[in-house]
């Protein structure tokens, strides 16, 4: 073990109530407000669509004629709703790589802060699109997907200037779950707030919530602890002597080539790949399944639907918490902790997909290992989902982008793939859909165990420097 992290590690400044943990509870806001936008148009878009309002409005004993398209209800076929819905992963993927880049040339705080603040604008603006017309909606849902398009790769930027090698795992963990409570929290809220006011007010009490959070990001947050006013000289020495021989001195020269011949990166990016393909499959067809399949709308019980983001949540955050302990007490090389959890992040959500096809109509049990599957998912945050940090932290904003490049693909194909496999929704059909995912989940890991490593590449820096490989 390096002298210098030993020297480190023996007076670390207290949790509570420090800078990096403030960033963390901050960046865990932002997620929260990300994943609250993205998904919550889904949730609406039942009240949106004209069929639902005929049983209420065609009242047998009305005095009056029932108005027959009432305001903010639209008549768009199933193709136009699926473009609607796509149309925010074709602004999201542009912005991955450029946001990368932009973070590390002009600093991760406001790229950030003003790129999530769009969102929030272009979510309030949703309901005069939708009135003008389908066209806007998706123009503004893909303008949504820019802005957020930036948000991780941002945020990794910032990360590498911020996280202590030994607590990274334990902080990027915290930020990630905000992702998975803004699924939960959102899905069941939206409809509670579609129910007792109006569609509308989805995405104007979503987008309040996200205009708060931007105030907050730009009083209380700075790129680096060297810029921050209000940090204590103890931890500022702490986080910067920790890092000062991972970050390289030339970041303004990018060198491209080793990037993208880089094994350890491509490592990554196949294992994001791989247990994004599985993450989407679920996200966008469990509703389908239940309800088709098993006869079972799980859409009717807003926990259970979310469920399986709660399991991941609640995994990532404990995986976090033991990665850093086997790391830095235990004193276990860092690429042999980001191999084992990605391996239990992707074969078990493989095992258990796999096994959710053959529990026949019994819907308690197949929801069981759906959450299973979702929920252990989680422990791969700690594994390959961080390990840009570990290989290139002067560069985690742009390995990042291009990995979620690739990891934005399944988004947009695992879906129509799986509904094309499925068109008589028997449960042989969705057994095949299930077996691909898991076949790529393994595919993934195995690569990821075989070229995956945990120490600062060359190419990443000019002084060469391991915490354990």
């Amino acid at each position: 073990l390096n002298p210098h992290i030993r020297e480190t590690r023996t007076r670390p400044p207290p949790v509570c109530c420090s800078s990096r943990y403030g960033l963390a509870l901050l960046s865990f806001y932002g997620f929260f407000v990300v994943y609250s936008l993205r998904v919550n148009l889904s949730v609406a878009m039942v009240d949106m669509l004209n069929s639902t309002h005929q049983s209420s409005t065609n009242h047998s004993t009305s005095v009056c004629p029932a108005d027959t398209n009432p305001p903010h209800v639209y008549n768009w076929d199933s193709e136009t709703q699926g473009w609607i819905l796509g149309s925010f992963f074709y602004g999201y993927i542009l912005t991955q790589i450029p946001g990368g880049y932009l973070a590390g040339r002009f600093g991760p705080k406001w790229l950030m802060g003003f790129g999530i603040l769009g969102t929030v604008v272009f979510t309030l603006l949703t309901p005069v699109a939708a009135d003008l017309g389908a066209g806007y909606l998706i123009a503004v849902r893909a303008l949504e997907g820019i802005g957020e398009g930036v948000t991780f790769p941002a945020m990794y930027t910032m990360w590498a200037a911020w996280a202590p090698p030994l607590e990274r795992s334990r902080l990027l963990t915290i930020s990630y779950i905000g992702a998975q409570l803004g699924t939960v929290i959102s899905l069941p809220l939206s409809g509670e707030i579609c129910f007792y006011l109006d569609w509308t007010y989805v995405f104007y009490i979503f987008g309040a919530v996200g205009l708060v959070w931007f105030i907050l990001w730009a009083f209380l947050v700075f790129d680096s602890p060297n810029t921050h006013p209000r940090i204590s000289e103890q931890e500022r020495l702490y986080i910067t002597d920790s890092l000062k021989n991972e970050l390289s001195t030339s970041a303004g020269n990018i060198p491209w080539r080793a990037i993208v011949t880089s094994k350890p990166l491509w490592a990554i990016v196949v294992a994001h790949f791989s247990y994004n393909w599985t993450f989407y499959t679920l996200l966008t067809l469990l509703p389908t399944y239940m309800s088709d399949v098993l006869q079972f709308s799980i859409q009717k019980n807003g926990m259970l639907s979310a469920l399986p983001y709660l399991g991941c949540a609640v995994l990532a955050v404990l995986s976090g918490q033991v990665a850093d302990y086997l790391r830095e007490t235990c004193l276990y090389p860092t690429v042999h902790v980001r191999k084992v959890f990605s391996l239990v992040g992707m074969i078990g959500p493989a095992v258990f997909l796999v096994a959710a096809g053959y529990t026949g109509c019994n819907y308690t049990l197949a929801v069981t290992f759906l959450t299973i599957s979702s929920s252990l998912g989680g422990v791969s945050a700690s594994g390959f989902n961080i390990n840009h940090l570990d290989i290139a932290p002067s560069y985690a904003g742009i390995l990042l982008g291009i990995t979620n490049t690739f990891a934005t693909i399944p988004g947009m194909v695992g879906p129509v793939i799986a509904r094309a496999l499925t068109s008589h929704n028997t449960i042989p059909e969705w057994q095949t859909v299930f077996y691909i995912a898991a076949a790529i989940n393994l595919f993934g890991a195995i690569f990821y165990t075989i070229f995956g490593r945990g120490t600062v590449q060359p190419w990443a820096v000019h002084t060469s420097y391991s915490h354990g490989d």
